[in-house]
């Protein structure tokens, strides 16, 4: 009994010792690979799939992992057992991970083989990856397989995407994952009632993807043909009109429908090496001075046999008139491209319509801060008749006053609302300044003026290069104002312009407040209109031309913070914008606030038009609108709202 017992416990022994590690109940995922293993560790790409199939049947969560590390070539064979691991090359050695349980080992390269599949393979466990990655627990994981479906779309995607749409939790994600599924059913359903659904759920997408979708259903491809194929025609092409006669006998000549014409060095070599006693064909050399010469000796040498058949031009257009010239869709189904071509049309249609909205939208930002930079200018302009050149320069001050600030404030909230009024004291104090230093002396000289403020112009540039340097500062807007409001697809503006268009806004509103509902306002209309009976009603017109040249002034040290915020902080950056508030006031009409919000509209939308229509070059589109406004002051010297008093008729 002993002895039996003995040689029982031997033979299991030897079974375990035999019994490949795979074999276990532990290692499912092994059990399966092994099953294939020639079709795992040298892999075609027809006989992948019966694996991949297998592995999709089985749902192991180490499933994706294996197949990541498959399509990496991160799987290594032991050639003793033809175990198969997760491996990574470390010199000689490999570092080993057990695919079932995770669990690492090191061990000698020799005696492992490395997976290699190729580069078709690769791209079948790709698509088989995107299954198990749609339905990943991982947010990360799943979006990066929708952005896979997307970069290449593909049909055998299609069914995946559409199992995981109901299990997805992410709304963002979800709707991603319908918008492609629509995209992917447009171009691979398996039913054509399927696809035209699919297609016309694309009427409402103006995305770029939904344009290539519908332009890919409706691509085409040239052809021609003795008469109409039995094709789906997407149109008929006419020699001389749609294409050149000669690039219609070409195709021709290509389909093997016609001759090869017959080309002009053909032609003079063959009637050279037919001249017999001075002549080709009974016809004298002198004679063959001309091209219709040449074709009759050449058509004569043909008659005989000597040469190849002439194809003269006019036969080249007769047989292009008689062929079929045609551009066929390569989608078969012609009820398919029917309803593609239709809802192309009307997402076209949509999509021009967002353009002139997105256009507008940005005429009107622009239109927003050429007001912010001309109200100044059209109050001190029109209340005192002073062509102030400098007026850009308060604007550069006002930025530069923002750029200090936030120095010192770290908080970009905080230090914009700090910046604000910080610009108006900043500025309106040098605005005062200059009018007592220099302006107050040179009030109906407007020549003088002119002169005077452009070297205080020059003088305040360089001061600025002298303190600030030459180089553009940074005016950084606070975290909230950063991106764009995005609308749809066509339709989106920065956050920064709405806050400049709101903030002009505001200062129209204040403006307009101060102009008709304080006593300020009320004495700086008086002086507007007649100076001489404001100062015998016992307003002081010296004080008033200084409080309102100090007020512009102090507008434009807050529009340059506004405008800081979007454009670059120079010293120059002042000159940028006068001569556009100059425009914008004397469009507008000297001296009045709708008139200014006028002329700005006018401008800004004048400019993004113009620009529309030449968008590489926006130095034209700047001279074009230069012309337009001289022709305009031309008709209505006054501008659009001509105002009423001094201003008038100055």
């Amino acid at each position: 009994m002993h002895a039996i017992r003995e040689a029982v416990l031997l033979l299991s022994l030897l079974c375990l010792s035999v019994m490949p590690a795979y074999a276990q109940s532990d290692a499912p995922l092994q059990t399966i690979l092994q099953t294939h293993a020639d079709e795992v560790a040298k892999p075609g790409r027809r006989s992948v799939s019966v694996v991949l199939d297998d592995l999709d049947a089985s749902g192991l969560p180490n499933v994706l992992p294996f197949l990541e590390a498959w399509q990496e070539k991160r799987i290594w064979q032991r050639e003793a057992d033809g175990v198969f691991f997760l491996a990574e090359e470390d010199d000689d050695d490999l570092n080993l991970r057990d695919i079932d349980t995770g669990a690492e080992d090191t061990a000698l390269k020799d005696g492992f083989s490395q997976v290699k599949p190729n580069g078709g393979v690769r791209r079948v466990i790709a698509t088989a990856l995107v299954k198990f990655q749609l339905t990943d627990p991982d947010l990360d994981r799943r979006s990066t397989a929708v952005a896979a479906i997307a970069r290449r779309p593909d049909a055998n995607q299609l069914e995946p995407l559409l199992a995981s749409v109901d299990r997805e939790v992410d709304a963002a994600l979800k709707a991603r994952k319908v918008q492609l599924a629509n995209f992917l059913s447009a171009r691979f359903a398996d039913s054509t009632e399927d696809r035209i659904a699919a297609i016309e759920s694309l009427s409402s997408d103006t995305s770029i993807e939904a344009r290539a979708v519908l332009n890919q259903i409706l691509e085409t491809t040239s052809g021609v043909a003795a008469e109409r194929p039995d094709v789906n025609i997407a149109r008929i092409l006419t020699p001389g009109t749609d294409l050149s006669v000669a690039d219609a006998y070409a195709q021709l000549v290509d389909a093997e429908l016609a001759p090869a014409a017959t080309p002009s060095t053909v032609i003079r070599a063959a009637l050279e090496a037919n001249i017999t006693n001075g002549s080709v064909a009974g016809i004298p050399t002198a004679e063959l001075d001309n091209d219709a010469a040449r074709e009759r000796a050449y058509a004569a040498l043909a008659t005989d046999g000597l040469v190849p058949p002439l194809v003269t031009s006019s036969e080249q257009s007769k047989a292009a008139d008689a062929a079929v010239f045609y551009e066929a869709y390569k989608e078969k189904d012609a009820a398919i491209t029917d309803v593609a071509a239709r809802v192309l049309e009307e997402v076209e249609a949509r999509v021009a319509f967002a353009q002139t909205v997105d256009l507008g939208l940005d005429a009107l930002s622009l239109a927003s801060i050429y007001f912010l930079a001309a109200i100044g200018l059209a109050i001190t302009f029109g209340v005192m008749g002073v062509i102030n050149m400098a007026h850009g320069e308060f604007i550069m001050m006002g930025a530069y006053t923002g750029y200090v600030i936030q120095l010192f404030v770290p908080d970009y909230t905080l230090s914009i609302l700090i910046a604000l009024p910080t610009a108006f004291a900043i500025t309106f104090a040098a605005g005062v300044t200059m009018e007592r230093l220099v302006i107050r002396h040179l009030y109906h000289r407007p020549l003088e003026t002119l002169l005077a403020t452009f070297g205080i112009s020059i003088a305040l540039q360089q001061l600025a290069k002298n303190i600030f340097g030459t180089q553009a500062r940074p005016l950084t807007s606070p975290a909230w104002l950063d991106g764009a409001w995005v609308i749809s697809d066509v339709i989106q503006i920065s956050y920064i312009r709405i806050a400049i268009f709101v903030l002009a806004l505001i200062f129209l509103v204040l403006i307009l407040y101060v102009l008709k509902r304080t006593r300020l306002g009320l004495e700086v209309r008086a002086v507007t209109q007649n100076p001489g009976m404001a100062a015998s009603m016992g307003i002081n017109p010296d004080k008033i031309n200084m409080l309102t040249f100090g007020l512009g002034s102090g507008i434009a040290g807050i529009a340059g913070v506004a405008i800081g915020l979007y454009a670059k902080v120079t010293s120059e950056m002042g000159a940028d914008y006068i001569v556009q508030s100059f425009m914008t006031v004397v469009v507008g009409g000297v001296g009045n606030v709708w008139g200014t919000l006028a002329g700005a509209s006018l401008i800004g939308f004048l400019q993004k038009g113009i620009e529309w229509f030449n968008p590489s070059n926006t130095l034209a589109a700047q001279t074009y609108m230069v012309l337009f406004i001289i022709l305009f002051i031309q008709f209505r010297p006054k501008g659009i709202v001509a105002l009423k008093g001094r201003a008038a008729a100055d």
